[in-house]
């Protein structure tokens, strides 16, 4: 499939380092890290809660976050 992709510059040295390394096409080669990542991420662990919005949600507890329990949190963080 032919397409044109606006790559960061250093995702593009990456592909282009790959491609060149292995003797393949850029295409090729942005391929094979698109296809490496998206196992990557479905294959480990989110180390981060996904987002709605700009807020990360964050399992079920069986407790109520309060006030107490944000200013507690601070002073023992150093915020």
């Amino acid at each position: 499939m032919r397409t044109t992709l606006n790559l960061a510059e250093d995702a593009f040295h990456v592909a282009r380092h790959l491609a060149d390394r292995e003797k393949l096409s850029l295409g090729d080669a942005v391929s094979i890290l698109v296809r490496a990542g998206a196992q990557a991420r479905a294959s480990a662990p989110s180390a981060t809660p996904p987002l709605r919005g700009r807020f990360a949600l964050l399992p079920a507890r069986d407790e109520v976050i309060t006030v107490e329990h944000v200013r507690e949190l601070m002073e023992r963080e150093g915020i």
